[in-house]
């Protein structure tokens, strides 16, 4: 049976030119900061962000608690997203490991209201804890998809500035929100104390992220990486991909742009379907279901008939394009749908 897989852009695999970049990596040490290969992609991460200096990290997750970690104290307060990604999906571990707590703000629109922020914002106070950091999300997982421009960038600099407080944002797919507004990424990053973001999403390298900001910053993170286990030995086998990543697959990005738009407007034509197109802005289409099933059973459904998607709490629904979504699987996905919508 034809299979078109839009639970993530994470299902990407790498392409032939990454392996055999794998096969030829000069390599050597990474914690004695001896592998060549690395040192060129985090070179390569931070010119491209526009940053000092680069850490390369297993996952996006230990990328956002590193931040967390080197950017607070035990105690310290963190403003985040109440759907933010470091709030929902990351285990814990912003308490349970950097010692701080969440201080959530309403971002449903996909981004967080200055207004909000600052409300958030707690005076110097002898009960409250002190707030260190601002966490943003560009793009946003929850909302969809949608972008904060550098315009936002700046006035959340601001605030963060008046507050003392450092600001880090989530950037997994921040070359997606560069790529539909056609800007570098280094704009959306510029106002930034530190960005992560992920090789092994639309940028098909098959794992690794990517974090970087000041040169002091990035040294106090690369100890902390090693106490979390994240210190590699011969790491050129994760960072020759990931050069490849960086240098041929962030332009084709506007493809998987292209699809998403076809399928949420595909979608918006279906009698059931409740989708906003206006927070379709990059490859991911989230859309609730008006009829009288539960998300489970829905998405069981639709994977009878080919299509894998992923389930949100409640009646959400979840698609994302990629590299291996073409403009007829998109077609082949809404014929699918509107017979079972039927």
């Amino acid at each position: 049976m034809r299979t078109v897989d839009l639970r993530s852009d994470t299902v990407t695999l790498p392409t032939k030119e990454m392996l055999d970049a794998i096969l030829v990596a000069k390599l050597g040490d990474d914690i004695h900061e001896e592998d060549e290969t690395v040192k060129k992609l985090e070179e390569l991460a931070a010119q491209r962000l526009g940053k000092e200096a680069g850490l390369m990290v297993p996952s996006g997750t230990m990328g956002n608690l590193l931040s967390i970690l080197t950017h607070t104290g035990r105690g310290n307060e963190v403003i985040a997203g109440k759907s933010s990604h470091v709030f929902l999906y990351e285990v814990g571990g912003m308490a349970s490991i950097a010692g701080a707590q969440a201080r959530t703000v309403d971002d449903s629109p996909g981004f967080m209201k200055p207004a909000d922020i600052k409300a958030a914002i707690r005076p110097d106070d002898i009960h409250h804890p002190k707030i260190a950091l601002l966490c943003l999300e560009n793009t946003h997982n929850m909302a969809g998809g949608t972008c904060l421009t550098p315009d936002q960038m700046s006035e959340y600099r601001e605030i963060a500035d008046s507050a003392n407080l450092k600001l880090h944002v989530d950037g997994a797919r921040i070359f997606n929100s560069a790529i539909a507004q056609g800007i570098a990424a280094s704009k959306l990053a510029r106002e930034a104390d530190s960005v992560m973001f992920c090789l092994s999403k639309g940028l098909s390298a098959p794992i690794g992220s990517m974090l970087v900001g000041s040169e002091d910053f990035i040294g106090q993170a690369r100890k902390n990486r090693k106490m979390l286990g994240g210190g590699m030995r011969q790491a050129g086998i994760i960072a020759a991909p990931g050069i490849i990543a960086l240098n041929s697959m962030v332009d084709r990005l506007v493809e998987d742009h292209k699809n998403a738009r076809l399928l949420a407007e595909g979608l918006s034509k279906m009698p059931g379907i409740i989708i906003d197109l206006a927070k379709v802005q990059t490859n991911i289409v989230r859309f609730d279901i008006d009829v009288k099933i539960d998300g489970p059973i829905f998405i069981d459904k639709l994977a009878q008939r080919g299509i894998k998607a992923f389930c949100l709490p409640g009646y959400g629904i979840r698609m994302v394009t990629h590299r291996h979504v073409s403009e007829d699987d998109i077609h082949f996905t809404l014929a699918a749908m509107e017979q079972m919508m039927k």
